[in-house]
């Protein structure tokens, strides 16, 4: 059999058996995620009240913050419903747990993540959906480009996140930059990207890469530009290289020394 269906059939396995541990406790996993819905929709109704008040804020509409809100809490999900451990490696590194990766047959970046999945962000996820069946552009392509913009959101938040999280193999314990870095990144990308001028603006499309997140639904969703486009994939794939390097260097230098 095919190494990438052996791969594709283990990433399954785990995913099925995370699930599966989650409904093991029904009530709490309920609970849980209906937390984090409750706590999207509290912020969607903040800014109905502040769009009852200002129409539009320099070009973004109350359906653009919307969607901003539907792409970010879904990206976000995605990625610790699917890829659990992206925001625990730095613990993991501290407390010397990788040896149950690093002594299996299986890449060991890719078994880390996968081996956990976060209840909560079942919700985020859900209330994604939802809130894009609601406003969103239900044709075809709207459905596309929506899951095309989580996609990219999911892989920049994973990523970034890693740089922070990485650093535990260089300096020890990372765990307080690595929060530092989600909660920086989390913060920006659900805030209208226009808002933010100059430097500012430099900031969130450079060192803090919430600006390619936040602009999703003005320059994928509303109309698709494709300079925005381009550049938002580059900067996925640069980070998505850059870190899987930067993690397999660190595990291999664990791994030898």
């Amino acid at each position: 059999m095919s190494p990438i269906i052996n791969l594709i059939k283990f990433v399954g396995t785990c995913w099925k058996l995370n699930l599966a541990g989650a409904m093991e406790f029904r009530l709490s996993f309920l609970m849980t995620a209906g937390m984090m819905i409750i706590n999207n929709i509290v912020w969607i109704l903040f800014w109905g009240i502040y769009f009852t008040r200002f129409q539009v804020v320099n070009g973004w509409e109350m359906r653009d913050v919307i969607m901003l809100w539907a792409v970010s809490a879904g990206g976000f999900g995605l990625s610790a419903v699917l890829f659990g451990n992206t925001y625990r490696i730095a613990s993991l590194v501290a407390g010397g747990q990788l040896d149950l990766y690093l002594s299996q047959p299986k890449p060991v970046l890719l078994h880390m993540l996968i081996s956990r999945m976060s209840l909560s962000a079942i919700g985020d996820v859900l209330f994604a959906v939802g809130i894009y069946a609601m406003y969103g552009d239900l044709s075809g392509a709207g459905i596309l480009k929506f899951v095309l913009a989580m996609l990219i959101t999911m892989l920049i938040f994973m990523f970034f996140t890693l740089t922070g999280q990485s650093l535990a193999f260089f300096i020890g314990n990372a765990e307080g930059i690595g929060q530092q870095m989600f909660s920086a990144i989390l913060a920006f990308s659900t805030y209208p990207t226009d808002i933010f001028k100059g430097w500012g603006r430099l900031v969130l499309f450079t060192v803090i890469p919430a600006g390619f997140i936040s602009y999703l639904p003005i320059g994928l969703l509303r109309q698709t530009e494709a300079v925005f486009l381009a550049e938002a994939l580059g900067m996925t794939t640069v980070l998505c290289l850059d870190w899987s390097s930067n993690i397999s260097m660190g595990t291999e230098a664990i791994y030898l020394g």
